[in-house]
């Protein structure tokens, strides 16, 4: 059985509808998730991206596109009040409440599946405020974190789930880790799927070309 790693942000839209797809996509297979909080601004810091939010045009693409592959999904979607937003309180929640199912037990800095979904539709449906006080409060008392989440062990937890997915080169939420292998967005699911599968193309080289092929000319400053 594959473990995947599941490296998400409740602010990505692309996160949460692979989130809601995923136990599909993956259907017959044999598998197992650990659901990892990471913040997704710290990625694009490391990297020296901007985020789809940040460049106008790619924004008003992004909302378009995201609301299309729900509305063609039958997945349930609005988008919320205001976004981006700092999703810290969130990440911070999920972590909180890890081991808060009974019978279950999570590393450091895992979340279960429940809380994923739990915090994800708080933000991806309504359409209201995903940080409003008043409903991040009603949120927390829902889902009863076994810590707090405004703790320093939390916060150091959720900063090591970053830390770690950097080291591993992931760039982007959604990003599915299994074994040495990154795949990166919500339209990855097909191609995770076929890994999971056993399908012959990831070892007849394609997957290491990619990385050996020479850059042909950067943007990079040279001084």
């Amino acid at each position: 059985m594959k473990q995947i790693t599941f490296y998400l942000d409740f602010v990505s839209p692309y996160a949460y509808l692979a989130f809601e797809k995923l136990p599909q996509a993956l259907m017959g297979l044999s598998y197992g998730v650990d659901y990892r909080p990471v913040l997704f601004a710290g990625l694009l810091k490391h990297h020296g991206q901007l985020g789809p939010a940040e460049i106008a045009p790619k924004r008003d693409w992004t909302y378009r596109q995201v609301l299309w592959h729900a509305h063609s999904q039958g997945i349930p979607m609005q988008l919320p009040a205001a976004h981006p937003f700092n999703p810290l309180s969130l990440l911070r929640l999920a972590i909180a409440c890890a081991g808060a199912d009974a019978g279950q037990s999570f590393g450091p800095g895992l979340a279960n599946r429940h809380v994923c979904e739990t915090i994800y539709r708080h933000v991806w449906r309504g359409g209201a405020d995903a940080v409003d006080a008043q409903r991040l409060q009603a949120l927390t008392q829902l889902l009863q974190p076994q810590r707090d989440p405004a703790s320093a062990e939390v916060k150091a937890e959720l900063k090591a789930n970053t830390d770690e997915a950097i080291a591993r080169g992931v760039f982007g939420v959604p990003t599915y880790a299994v074994d040495d292998r990154l795949f990166w967005g919500f339209d990855a699911l097909p191609m995770l799927r076929a890994y999971l599968d056993g399908d012959a193309w990831f070892g007849g080289g394609a997957w290491e070309a990619a990385r050996q092929l020479p850059e042909g000319a950067s943007r990079k400053s040279k001084g």
